[in-house]
């Protein structure tokens, strides 16, 4: 019997022994650092020699790891690999294939504290942001696994006098997956740990600047006795390998979380068929967002002003779902704005490692990129708070709040990815919500307000694919807050919801004339 799904809980991290054994984990990972990790292909560990080094973006100075790129040809490898080992795979008890995943969780629940200290380093993540994200990838294979043995049952259908019908659901075979660094474990897991539970193979390309706790997923998926081949580790350059992987006429889907432009393009060159390709390959994609946060004049104005900054600020806005726009009432504007300050002074920034609430970002181009953005924000706004950066040892942006922006500037229309967040004011809640709607991308949002009419207008007029009522718009939790955008967000796939494995299942109906 499979007990129901339950959240992994986070770390209480106030108690001294939780913190003791946090920091036990992180000098266990910085005594691993200068390690070499090999590509995965059909269970074969390969070195080449190329390489890429894994940096600390906290200390420029300090190397994580190497490890091996792919060429094309290991990647051609891969992928048949991948096919021949589909052909067994693909027939696997449904439950026996839920059972790795669920063995897989407990052994990451035992290393918990490492691999969030393994995210420390390499993504800079502040302790509790890595503890959630190690807790997220532990509750996708806890919940895809359920999702699976659920789905492995079919759908009811009718029947007639005479016929019997069924409706079930078979793999569709090799696929690509490639996950970002933000959520370097969490994002990593689900995407690959999805397909594979629905008997797919898949090859998966990890992000350049996080691609050891990837290796470290495989490694755990080893040990819970995936078969050789189900998942091969090819980690590459992706003007190198990237086309190739999408383009190949194996591939039944890609699974793609990063920015707009290489999602884009991914979902055009997936639609070209190729020669000897016989299927359409399905494409999942979530790029990104502008994420509101709306603060009505009817509200609680110190949980408005929470939701903003932690929202705003948490894991240095690297985050798809962070608060980049306060849209806030004018009645109320100037307490939101006053109050959102004086919380962000509080914030700390520094070396995750010393448990800060801000780390830093993650390397020399999202910096430029940012910093860049904060410059054209002084043309646009009032920069009320922040704007400082050091990029000296490692890449540190301090939390930045500008104030009066027009809804059209730059800094309210682009994604910044970064710890900026733009303040707006409103007349009126529907001028609120056009403010709101008024951008490409429809990921998450948020509503402050006690007026239910507003809430009961914002259920269908905000047009977000993850809306929340009197909290900040970030912190999804799996089973609970399926994750998905709107528009230029991307295809709305859900993950960690029960719709999300059917994008790697194929439907099938089969009547029998009795």
């Amino acid at each position: 019997m499979v007990l129901p799904f339950t959240h992994e809980p986070f770390t209480d991290f106030t108690k001294k022994e939780n913190r003791k054994a946090f920091e036990d984990a992180l000098e266990q990972v910085k005594g691993e650092f200068g390690k070499d990790y090999n590509l995965v292909i059909g269970g074969e560990r390969i070195a080449t020699k190329k390489k890429n080094q894994s940096i600390n973006p906290s200390n420029k100075e300090q190397v994580i790891g190497t490890v091996s790129q792919a060429d094309t040809e290991l990647v051609e490898k891969a992928f048949q690999s991948a096919k021949e080992a589909f052909k067994t795979w693909s027939q696997w008890d449904p439950k026996v294939r839920a059972e790795i995943l669920f063995r897989a969780a407990a052994i990451v629940r035992r290393r918990k504290h490492e691999f969030s200290a393994t995210m420390v380093y390499e993504a800079g993540k502040p302790w509790g942001q890595a503890d959630a994200d190690t807790a997220e990838g532990i509750d996708f294979m806890e919940y895809y696994g359920r999702q699976m043995i659920e789905l492995s049952e079919g759908k009811e259908i009718n029947d007639r006098p005479g016929e019997n019908n069924e409706y079930i659901y078979q793999p569709t075979g090799v696929g690509v997956t490639i996950p970002p660094w933000n959520f370097a474990f969490a994002i990593v897991c689900g995407t690959t740990i999805a397909p594979i539970v629905a008997g797919n193979t898949v090859l998966q390309k990890p992000a350049e600047d996080t691609p050891i706790i990837a290796a470290k997923l495989v490694e755990v998926l080893e040990e819970a006795g995936l078969p050789k081949g189900v998942l091969n580790f090819v980690p590459g350059d992706p003007s190198e390998i990237g086309d190739y992987l999408v383009d190949h006429p194996t591939t039944k889907f890609v699974n793609f979380t990063g920015s707009r432009a290489t999602g884009t393009r991914i979902y055009e060159k997936a639609a070209k068929v190729q020669e000897g390709q016989k299927h359409l390959k399905h494409v999942v994609v979530e790029m990104g967002g502008k994420d509101t946060i709306i603060v009505d004049k009817d509200s609680d104005l110190d949980l408005a002003a929470d939701s903003i900054v932690n929202s705003a600020f948490g894991f240095q806005g690297q985050k798809c779902s962070a608060c980049s726009r306060a849209v806030i009432h004018e009645d109320v504007y100037d307490e939101v704005l006053e109050k959102s300050i004086e919380l962000t002074k509080k914030l700390s920034v520094g070396d995750p490692v010393n448990d800060t609430f801000m780390g830093p970002v993650i390397n020399q181009k999202q910096f430029d990129k940012i910093t860049g953005y904060i410059d054209i924000g002084k043309e646009e706004g009032e920069l009320k708070f922040g704007g400082e950066s050091e990029s000296s040892k490692g890449y540190f942006i301090h939390p930045t709040i500008f104030a009066d922006l027009d809804s059209k500037a730059k800094i309210m229309q682009e994604e910044i990815f970064g710890p900026v967040v733009g303040f707006t004011k409103a007349k009126d809640f529907d001028h609120m919500l056009d403010i709101a709607n008024d951008t490409d991308y429809g990921l998450t949002g948020a509503v402050i307000s006690n007026n239910r009419e507003h809430l009961n207008r914002a259920r269908k007029e905000f047009n977000v694919g993850n809306l929340y009522f009197n909290r900040g718009c970030t912190a999804a939790i799996v089973g609970y807050h399926p994750f998905g955008g709107f528009k230029m967000s991307g295809t709305d796939a859900k993950a960690g919801g029960p719709d999300y494995l059917q994008n790697f299942l194929q439907a099938k109906t089969v009547s029998e004339q009795l």
